[in-house]
C-alpha cells in the first residue's frame, strides 16, 4: 500500500471515529428538514416560492407576482419638490473591451444600446423641453456621437449606428467633455451627466480629483450605472455631486434592473434652493406650423423642406420643436411640452391597496369597468392580503392595478378626480 493511500485511509477512520462521536459538523450539508446547502442560504429560491391554489393551478400566483412587481415599481415618493424641468443631461457609454463580456442573455454592450434607445424615448417622454447629448468612450477616449439637442430620432440613429467596442475607458476624459457641453447651459437649467460604466477600472491620463472639484464648482450631477461591480471613484464622485440623493450610483443585478436603474434618470432632481439663483423669467417662444408653397433651408439642419415652424422673434425656419432658435437663441417650444413637463411638480400621489379587511363593496374598476374579485372568492384568504382594489385618497374611487399604472406612469391625473363635479 503506498503512502497516499494510509494517510487516505487514516483520514476516513478519523471521520468514522467523528461521526461515532457525534461531533460531526453540519455545515456545508443538507439538514433533515429540507433546508439546502449552506452556502445556498443567502440565494433565493424563487421556485419555493411558487405554490399552487386549492384547484391546482397556479394561474393566480403567477398573476399575483405579477401584480406584486408591478406596484413595487409603480410606488414612489409623491413629495412635491422643487426640480428643474428644463435638463440638460449628457448620457456617456462605454464602448471599451469590457462591454463585449456576456454577463446577460446578450453582451453588455448590445444589452447597452438596446435600454439606451429605450431611455432615449422615455426622456424625452418625460421631459419634452429637455436636451441631450451622447458620448462614447473606447481606446480611453471620449467621442461625440450627438450634440445637445431635443430629437430623440436624432439620437436613436445615432445609437443604432454603433458596432465596435476597443481598449478601454476613461473616466477623466468622459467627465471633462461632458463638462465642456454643459459648461454654457444657464442657470435655469439642470446640468447632468449619466455614465453606463462597464468596465472595473478606468485609464486617466492626470488627476481625476481635480476633474471632481471642477464638476463639484459647475454644480453638474453625475449618476453612474456599473455593470460589473462597485468601484471607489465612482462612489466618491456620485457622493459629491448629488449632495441630496443617496441613489446616484447603482450596480445592475439583473437585466430588468439595468433598465430601472435607467429609468430612475428620467425623473428630473429635486434642486437645492440654496445653490440655486433666484427664481426669474424664462423667454420662450410658441410659434406655429406652416406650410410653404416651395421647399426652404431650415436653420437647424440645413435641409429643404416645406413645412416647418417659424421663430416668432426673428422669423428663422426650423424643422422639430423643441429646439433653440440657432440664429436668436430663444427657446422653442409648444404649449403641450410645458404642460406635460408639470407633471413632476405637482406628482399624483400613490392610491391605498385596500386590504379584504377594509371590506371594499366596489364590484367593477370606476375608469375601465373590469370586475374585482368577489369576496367569496378570497374567503380563504388572509384577511392583509391585497382585493386588488386601490383608491384614490382624493375622491375615494377604487382602480385596477392597470388602471393604477396608466394614471401614474401615462396620464399622470386621476380618472374620478377629473369626472366629479368639484
Amino acid at each position: 500500500m503506498s503512502k497516499a493511500d494510509k494517510n487516505y485511509d487514516s483520514d476516513k477512520s478519523e471521520s468514522e471515529d467523528e461521526q461515532q462521536n457525534g461531533r460531526v459538523s453540519n455545515k456545508g450539508r443538507k439538514s433533515d428538514d429540507n433546508e439546502g446547502y449552506t452556502w445556498e442560504g443567502e440565494y433565493q429560491r424563487s421556485w419555493d416560492i411558487v405554490q399552487e391554489d386549492a384547484e391546482g393551478s397556479l394561474i393566480g400566483v403567477i398573476a399575483g407576482l405579477i401584480n406584486a412587481g408591478k406596484r413595487k415599481r409603480l410606488l414612489r415618493d409623491t413629495t412635491p419638490l422643487r426640480r428643474g424641468i428644463i435638463r440638460h443631461m449628457v448620457l456617456v457609454l462605454d464602448l471599451s473591451s469590457a462591454m463585449e463580456e456576456r454577463d446577460f442573455h446578450h453582451k453588455r454592450f448590445e444589452l447597452q444600446i438596446k435600454y439606451a434607445v429605450e431611455f432615449v424615448m422615455e426622456y424625452f417622454e418625460q421631459n419634452p423641453i429637455s436636451q441631450l447629448s451622447i458620448i462614447g468612450v473606447k481606446d480611453g477616449i471620449a467621442q461625440r456621437i450627438s450634440d445637445l439637442h431635443g430629437n430623440p430620432q436624432s439620437h436613436i440613429q445615432k445609437l443604432k449606428s454603433l458596432r465596435e467596442c476597443n481598449g478601454s475607458f476613461s473616466l477623466q476624459n468622459a467627465l471633462e467633455m461632458a463638462r465642456a457641453s454643459l459648461s454654457h447651459i444657464a442657470s435655469h437649467g439642470t446640468r447632468e451627466v449619466l455614465i453606463i460604466f462597464g468596465s472595473i477600472f478606468s485609464s486617466d491620463p492626470g488627476d481625476i480629483f481635480r476633474t471632481v472639484d471642477a464638476l463639484v464648482s459647475d454644480q453638474i450631477r453625475v449618476q453612474i450605472v456599473g455593470l460589473a461591480a462597485e468601484v471607489a471613484i465612482c462612489r466618491e464622485i456620485c457622493d459629491r455631486t448629488n449632495s441630496s440623493s443617496t441613489n446616484a450610483y447603482g450596480v445592475v443585478l439583473s437585466e430588468q434592473h439595468f433598465r430601472e436603474l435607467l429609468m430612475e434618470s428620467t425623473i428630473p432632481p429635486a434642486t437645492n434652493s440654496s445653490k440655486t439663483a433666484d427664481s426669474s423669467l424664462v423667454m420662450m417662444g410658441f410659434p406655429s406650423k406652416v406650410i410653404e408653397q416651395l421647399p426652404s433651408l431650415c436653420t437647424c439642419h440645413s435641409l429643404p423642406s416645406r413645412g416647418g415652424f417659424h421663430c416668432p422673434r426673428c422669423r428663422a425656419k426650423v424643422c422639430t420643436l423643441p429646439i433653440e432658435c440657432p440664429s436668436c437663441k430663444l427657446v422653442l417650444i409648444l404649449s403641450t411640452h410645458l404642460a406635460r413637463s408639470y407633471h413632476h411638480l405637482f406628482p399624483l400621489k400613490n392610491w391605498i391597496d385596500l386590504p379584504w379587511s377594509a371590506k371594499p363593496t366596489s364590484s367593477h374598476c370606476f375608469a375601465c369597468q373590469v370586475p374585482f374579485p368577489k369576496a367569496s372568492e378570497a374567503s380563504d384568504q388572509d384577511q392583509a392580503a391585497s382585493s386588488m382594489r386601490f383608491e384614490c385618497p382624493s375622491c375615494k374611487l377604487h382602480f385596477c392595478i392597470d388602471c393604477d399604472i396608466f394614471a401614474h406612469e401615462q396620464l399622470h391625473e386621476c380618472f374620478g378626480c377629473q369626472c366629479s363635479d368639484n
